[in-house]
């Protein structure tokens, strides 16, 4: 299942995608989804922005983002390129301890 927070939609909240990914995919924390969002959002983080953020993300410096309720996000075009083929398991799925063979 999809959230949909699209390249080609407009931004949301970054405070309603965090709460989106806590309640679907991880529950464990609004720091550790903000702050990766954040990382991804930096031009300077990594090769590609996989997210298209407004607002303060930080900067090189050592700044710190401003507070979730302050920015907002949307995928990068090029983070759907990443998910494009998701769906047709290209890659078998290998569990972390082999000693169990997948059915």
């Amino acid at each position: 299942e999809r959230i949909g927070h699209d390249w080609n939609k407009a931004y949301k909240k970054s405070a309603r995608v965090v709460g989106d990914v806590i309640g679907k995919y991880h529950p464990h924390g609004d720091f550790a989804v903000y702050d990766t969002i954040v990382r991804m959002a930096q031009p300077f983080s990594l090769r590609y922005m996989l997210v298209d953020g407004q607002g303060n993300f930080g900067s090189i410096d050592g700044d710190s983002a401003a507070a979730m309720r302050y920015t907002e996000i949307r995928l990068a075009k090029i983070a759907h390129e990443l998910m494009a083929d998701l769906e047709k398991e290209t890659v078998d799925f290998v569990a972390k301890d082999c000693r169990y063979k997948l059915v």
